[in-house]
């Protein structure tokens, strides 16, 4: 887990409350969540698909990196020394 994921979900921090529409599909898989022990109660299920969110898109991220690093889009030395070049 990376850093990210601990502030993510970090239950020490204060919380807002928001108010989101959402279809009658995913209130029940909401409720199904809550149901079945996954999640506490129904905002518990929500902040946990923001946090599966979160993840997905920071490995997104890190796979596009190394998709560029492979593809030979990726710099070696110093910085203060390659910028320079720039």
């Amino acid at each position: 887990m990376g850093e990210y994921d601990n502030f993510i979900s970090d239950n020490t921090l204060p919380m807002t409350t928001i108010s989101v529409p959402i279809y009658p599909a995913q209130e029940k898989f909401i409720k199904q969540l809550v149901k079945s022990g996954m999640a506490a109660n129904k905002a518990h299920a929500v902040r946990l698909g923001i946090d599966a969110l979160a993840r997905d898109t920071t490995f997104a991220s890190l796979q596009h990196s190394l998709q560029e690093a492979k593809s030979g889009k990726v710099l070696y030395g110093n910085p203060r020394e390659l910028i320079k070049k720039f």
